[in-house]
């Protein structure tokens, strides 16, 4: 079964480019599920699991502010109300989280978007780490022509989700994202046409076997 982790700056289109991988190499594309599946084993709502996921919105500043002591949640970029939320322990999220990327690498194989999965699944067999990343005003372009917004909107959230990210992966790892030496494949997506870089993915991919 194949495996790919992905790590994909915003504004590269890794939600494109990650389901059409797995399409092409048969394999599930694992990136909502995951939250889902954490808030089920914990037992808490899929809004308080999504807090402390590094792929939504926001939610890692809350979690290294402290902020999820607090009953209130973000959730596609609104903050909302939860009556008797509790702490959740981000510790425990992304332990669950990693349970989760391994037993599914291990079972079903897949595409996996975020996470630290080049970390999580480092020792995986045959696993294939791809990082997808680009100049910042290169980013930004792609975002505002995908969204329709405006550069300036887009700038704003590209900056946002660098820093959570960037987080994640240094206070969780203590790694930085952006080291070449965790991935096997770095492409610029903004620059190399989506379907070619599904193409380099997929070939890569099918190297490993």
């Amino acid at each position: 079964m194949r495996v790919v982790t992905i790590s994909a700056t915003y504004g590269t289109a890794g939600s494109h480019i990650g389901p059409a991988v797995a399409e092409r190499l048969g394999v599930p594309f694992v990136d909502r599920a995951i939250p889902s599946a954490v808030s089920q084993e914990l037992g808490c709502t899929l809004e308080e699991a999504l807090v402390h996921d590094d792929r939504a919105e926001h939610g890692l500043g809350r979690i290294l502010s402290s902020a999820m002591r607090l009953p209130t949640v973000t959730f596609g970029g609104v903050d909302m109300y939860v009556p008797g939320a509790m702490p959740l322990a981000p510790e425990e999220f992304v332990r669950r989280t990693e349970r989760i990327l391994k037993e599914t690498a291990r079972t079903q194989g897949g595409v996996f978007l975020g996470r630290a999965g080049a970390i999580v699944l480092a020792d995986h067999p045959g696993a294939l780490h791809v990082r997808l990343d680009a100049p910042l005003n290169r980013r930004v372009r792609q975002t505002a022509t995908f969204g329709e917004i405006s550069e300036r909107a887009a700038r704003k959230i590209i900056e946002d989700a660098d820093r959570a990210r960037t987080a994640y992966v240094r206070h969780f790892y203590r790694a930085d994202c952006t080291d070449a030496c965790l991935y096997h494949l770095v492409i610029d997506s903004t620059t190399i046409p989506v379907p070619t870089c599904v193409d380099l993915v997929v070939a890569a991919a099918e190297a490993l076997d």
